[in-house]
């Protein structure tokens, strides 16, 4: 049997994944900053919801990517790259210019899919997480404590 995979804008009446946005980014109350304010699309697998992108317009002609999470028995499967591009597509078609995303400096993996889909790192935000967040994230054993940037021109 063929999985029907699919990525769709959550819908007003639907609650936030908030167990997958909490997979990207373990706080709650930064979730909950940014949720309401930008569009969340959902990835369903066999009519699961799988994995999550959230797009957060910041400056006229630029969206961020605020948060890209796929549930952990479905890493690896290349959802978080479809998620990813699917984001670059509907900023596009969107008009803008330029998106940007944000992700820890203990996030290898991350840090190279952002690459492998046409994002160039921009800048380094110093002690974002440490000042940020109240608990110390460790990843990869590396402690998490500067946000790198990174854009992708569309």
């Amino acid at each position: 049997m063929m999985n029907t995979f699919h990525i769709r804008l959550l819908q007003p009446s639907e609650s936030p994944p908030m167990p997958l946005l909490l997979l990207a980014d373990p706080s709650e109350k930064q979730v909950l900053s940014y949720f309401d304010r930008g569009e969340c699309y959902v990835a369903l697998l066999d009519g699961e919801i799988v994995g999550v992108s959230v797009l957060l317009q910041t400056e006229e002609q630029t969206i961020e990517l605020m948060n890209v999470a796929v549930a952990e028995q479905c890493q690896g499967s290349g959802i978080g790259k479809k998620l990813i591009l699917h984001a670059l597509d509907t900023a596009k078609q969107k008009g803008f210019a330029r998106m940007e995303v944000g992700t820890g400096n203990s996030s290898i993996g991350q840090l190279a899919l952002y690459q492998k889909c046409g994002f160039r790192i921009s800048a380094i935000d110093h002690d974002f997480f440490t000042r940020h967040y109240s608990e110390p994230i460790w990843e990869n054993g590396i402690h998490c404590r500067d946000m790198i940037r990174l854009t992708a021109e569309l």
